[in-house]
């Protein structure tokens, strides 16, 4: 499982260096903890939104 987990990273992070969005290693962990079931992704993807999104004033 271990090889078929860092293979869909690999995939993503290609993706997304192709939109010119590179992932961070941040953003690889966050999404590995997501794919092996250690983080709801909800939870992520919510607090990821908040993050970058900007309050009104």
């Amino acid at each position: 499982m271990t090889n078929d987990v860092e293979n869909l990273m690999q995939n993503i992070d290609f993706s997304m260096k192709m939109e010119d969005m590179p992932l961070t290693e941040e953003d690889k962990n966050r999404l590995r903890d997501c794919i092996l079931g250690r983080e709801n992704i909800n939870k992520v993807l919510q607090e990821t939104i908040k993050k970058h999104t900007l309050a009104e004033a």
